[in-house]
C-alpha cells in the first residue's frame, strides 16, 4: 500500500510539470538571466513611457490574468492572476514563448493573486515582450503574456 502511494505521488508530481506536446527544450538552449546580444545587453527602451499590458494565456497549464507595466517601465504587474501550482516557477521576460533570450525577474510570488514586480532599469519592452510563468525543473511554458 505505502509502495502504491509512492508510485502515485511521483506520478502526479511529474505530471504538474509535463506538457501534452513537445515543446520542451533542451538544457543547452536556456539562457542565463541576462540578455544574449551584443546591443546595449538589450536593455535600452526607445519607448519611454509607452504603456505595455496583456493577457496571460494558457500554455502547459491554465493560466490567466492580465500583465501591465507602469509608465516608468520600473514595475511588471500581475492583475487577477492564476496558474497552477509547479516545483521552482519563474516569471521571465523573453523575446518568445521558448525563451530564446531572457531575463530572470526571479521566483513566482504566488498562483493566485495581485502581484508586483521589479523590472531591471530601461528594459526594452519592445524587445523583452513576453511575460513567461517558466517552470525551471521541467522546462516547461505555464503559460505567458505578451506586451502590447
Amino acid at each position: 500500500m505505502k509502495l502504491l502511494f509512492i508510485i502515485i505521488l511521483a506520478i502526479t508530481t511529474f505530471q504538474s510539470c509535463s506538457t501534452s506536446s513537445d515543446d520542451s527544450m533542451d538544457s543547452n538552449q536556456m539562457n542565463d538571466s541576462m540578455p544574449n546580444d551584443n546591443s546595449d545587453n538589450g536593455t535600452m527602451d526607445t519607448n519611454s513611457g509607452k504603456l505595455y499590458m496583456g493577457d496571460f494565456m494558457s500554455g502547459a497549464h491554465t493560466t490567466q490574468g492580465k500583465a501591465t507595466v507602469n509608465s516608468e517601465h520600473t514595475k511588471l504587474n500581475f492583475t487577477n492572476f492564476k496558474t497552477d501550482n509547479g516545483p521552482v516557477l519563474n516569471v521571465y521576460l523573453a523575446t518568445d514563448t521558448s525563451v530564446t533570450s531572457y531575463m530572470d525577474l526571479g521566483a513566482l510570488k504566488g498562483i493566485e493573486g495581485d502581484y508586483e514586480y521589479d523590472l531591471p532599469n530601461n528594459v526594452d519592452l519592445s524587445t523583452y515582450k513576453y511575460v513567461i510563468i517558466w517552470c525551471v525543473e521541467y522546462s516547461v511554458n505555464f503559460g505567458y503574456a505578451v506586451l502590447e
